[in-house]
C-alpha cells in the first residue's frame, strides 16, 4: 500500500509538470521565431556547426516525442516541431541536437546511461516476475522465494532504476545547456525568445527530476521495510 500511495504521488506530481510544460509549449509556439527557421532547419544548422555530418534529423509522430537515438543516429523531431518556426520548437530542436553532440564527443554520462539501457531492462523484466509470483503465486511463491529474498531482489531493481534516473538529470542538463548556449551565440533567437526557449527546457527538465525523486523515494521506503521486516524467511 505504501509503494501504491509513493507511486501515486509522484504520478500526480508528474501530470501536473507535464501539463504546465504542455502549455508552456502551447504559449511559447505562438511566437513566430524572427528567423523563420524550422524546428528541423534548427537541428541541422546546430548538428553541422558541431561538425555532425552523419546524424539525419526526421520527423516522428505524436506530441513531445521528440529524442535522439544514438543506434540509428537520427534527431527524431514530432511534426509540430520539425515544422514550428517558434521558439518551443527551436528549444526542443536544440535540445535534442545537444545529445547527438554528447554522443559525437563521447560525452561519460552519456555513455554511462546507454550501458544502463539493457541493465534497467533487465531489473524491469525481474520485478515484474517477482510482483506477479507474489500476487499469484501464493504458498508455492513463498516456499521458492522467501519474502526477504524477494525484498532484496526488489530492492536491487529500484536501486537500478533511481541509478539511471540521477545519471539522467546531468545527461538532461548538460543537453539543454549545450542547446542554450549555441542558439545564443549563433544568434538563432532574439532576446525574448531566448527566455522562452530557456523557460521551455526548464519544465521540460523538471519532468526528469521529479522521476529521479520518486525512483529515489521508493527505493528508500522498500530499504526501509526490508530492514524493518518481521515475516519469516
Amino acid at each position: 500500500m505504501g509503494a501504491l500511495l509513493i507511486g501515486g504521488f509522484f504520478m500526480l506530481i508528474g501530470w501536473v509538470i507535464s501539463s504546465r510544460l504542455k502549455s508552456k509549449f502551447r504559449e511559447y509556439s505562438q511566437t513566430h521565431l524572427s528567423r523563420d527557421l524550422t524546428g528541423a532547419d534548427v537541428a541541422r544548422l546546430m548538428l553541422a556547426d558541431h561538425g555532425i555530418h552523419d546524424v539525419q534529423v526526421v520527423s516522428v509522430e505524436g506530441q513531445l516525442t521528440d529524442h535522439y537515438n544514438p543506434a540509428t543516429k537520427t534527431v527524431n523531431l514530432s511534426q509540430e516541431v520539425f515544422y514550428g518556426r517558434n521558439a518551443a520548437a527551436t528549444a526542443v530542436a536544440s535540445h535534442e541536437c545537444g545529445h547527438a553532440v554528447q554522443h559525437a564527443t563521447a560525452y561519460s554520462m552519456l555513455q554511462f546511461r546507454s550501458a544502463m539501457v539493457p541493465i534497467q531492462s533487465i531489473s524491469a523484466s525481474v520485478l515484474n516476475f517477482i510482483m506477479m509470483a507474489m500476487i499469484f503465486g501464493g504458498f508455492f511463491a513463498h516456499s521458492m522465494l522467501p519474502w526477504r529474498t524477494a525484498m532484496l531482489v526488489m530492492i536491487v531493481c529500484y536501486g537500478v532504476f533511481a541509478l539511471f534516473a540521477l545519471v539522467t538529470l546531468p545527461v538532461e542538463f548538460d543537453a539543454s545547456k549545450r542547446a542554450l548556449a549555441w542558439v545564443k551565440t549563433r544568434n538563432v533567437v532574439t532576446p525574448q525568445e531566448y527566455d522562452m526557449a530557456q523557460d521551455a527546457l526548464k519544465w521540460a527538465a523538471m519532468t526528469y527530476v521529479v522521476a529521479a525523486i520518486g525512483a529515489i523515494t521508493t527505493l528508500a521506503y522498500y530499504v526501509m521495510m526490508y530492514l524493518g521486516g518481521s515475516r519469516d524467511e
